[in-house]
């Protein structure tokens, strides 16, 4: 939590980006153009995950790839975005049989190196020397994660809880960089906000994540895309998976997640009279905002108070937190700027989601969610 208070506009979007598309892609090998390849028998969706589980996998991976980043439209930011997570860039990707792998986007504004393996992600963007640090929570799974991959059984139970919120398509055949390949459609069933759907596709035959693109509501080409253009199988050496980043690279720990991360070992105070005796500032916490009705309210590490309206990924975040007078700028600072009745907030607008940033009354306030920026500054003008 407290980095994200110190951290620049520019840091918590390259994170988020990266985060994204980390998350898209699993392992982070991405979406690749296909074409002219051959395609795999048509399976049911569990057998073609289960065979490819089963199969037996690579030494290792080398690919091309291109990376397109549309989240943002003209005018969301101010400045040049010259980060190749930013703008986009093509690279190369290399996995080990171990799960240690690398990306590397090139750019004119310099190199983007994301580096992992079991324990650590890093993100290293030349543009402005900066490393991105995080770790990776232990799994506690079992199946593939002993060697051994899970059974038919497991597999459709866990498609069975997927599609309890999510709406899943067949395995679509297809080929991906010349190799067979299936692909899978995935969209929320309920509200999911301004997301559209999700599609992954993997190697037929091992397994190997191939493809991960996001879309927006509506839209028919994807927010954000990372493509292979070329992949060959094989075993890849140590050196191309374990780079490090220049010695006087800003270091920035961005923390490990947690179920129960509060920033703090103390328990969060919960309800909406408990944290306005014990926050020390005025908490303004509405019934709702634009007809969500507030779900949660609690005091976080002792002086930052989250309330969440809504289910699901078309929710509402409000985050307040007493106001640093100190402080001339705010994380979101460099942004455009919207009037809230008087108010100046500052706005960042995405084919995703909306996030404003303001202070009134003493107390500084950020608003977040998976709605249209109209929306989203309507629920200010309440919480105002």
């Amino acid at each position: 939590m407290s980095y994200l208070r110190r951290a620049s506009t520019r840091s918590l979007v390259l994170v988020a980006i990266v985060l994204c598309t980390l998350a898209a892609g699993g392992a982070a090998i991405a979406v690749a153009a296909g074409g002219g390849g051959p395609t795999p028998p048509p399976k049911p969706l569990d057998q073609a995950i289960a065979d490819a589980l089963g199969g037996t996998h690579p030494a290792g991976v080398t690919a091309k790839v291109q990376f397109t980043n549309q989240l943002f439209p003209s005018g969301a930011l101010l400045g040049q975005a010259g980060s190749a997570l930013m703008s986009g860039a093509s690279g190369r990707l290399w996995l080990t049989s171990d799960g240690r792998g690398r990306i590397e986007l090139q750019s004119d504004a310099g190199d983007v190196q994301i580096v992992w393996n079991s324990q650590t992600i890093s993100v290293y963007d030349a543009s402005s020397n900066t490393v991105y640090r995080a770790t990776i929570p232990a799994s506690s799974g079992s199946g593939s994660d002993s060697g051994t991959p899970p059974a038919l059984a497991d597999i459709d139970a866990f498609l069975t809880d997927v599609g309890v919120h999510w709406a899943l398509s067949d395995a679509q055949p297809s080929d991906v960089a010349g190799q067979p390949a299936y692909t899978v459609s995935v969209a929320p069933k309920h509200d999911g906000g301004l997301l559209g759907s999700l599609e992954l596709a993997w190697d037929a035959t091992n397994g190997t994540p191939l493809r991960a693109a996001i879309y927006a509501q509506g839209s028919s080409s994807p927010v954000l895309e990372l493509t292979v253009t070329d992949i060959s199988y094989g075993a890849v050496a140590s050196s191309d998976v374990d780079v490090a980043p220049p010695a006087d690279a800003k270091v920035v720990d961005v923390g490990a997640p947690s179920q129960n991360d509060t920033g703090s070992s103390t328990p969060p105070v919960t309800g909406l009279a408990a944290v306005q005796a014990a926050a020390p500032f005025r908490v303004v916490a509405p019934d709702s905002l634009v007809g969500l009705p507030l779900q949660d309210v609690r005091l976080v590490g002792g002086d930052t108070v989250l309330a969440l309206y809504g289910q699901g990924l078309g929710g509402i975040a409000l985050v307040e937190r007493k106001a640093d007078t100190s402080a001339s700028n705010g994380a979101l600072a460099n942004l455009p700027t919207v009037s809230l009745d008087g108010l100046t907030a500052h706005e960042l607008a995405t084919q995703l989601g909306t996030v404003l940033d303001w202070q009134s009354g003493g107390t500084s306030f950020v608003l977040a969610g998976s709605l249209p920026t109209a929306a989203a500054e309507a629920a200010a003008r309440a919480v105002k």
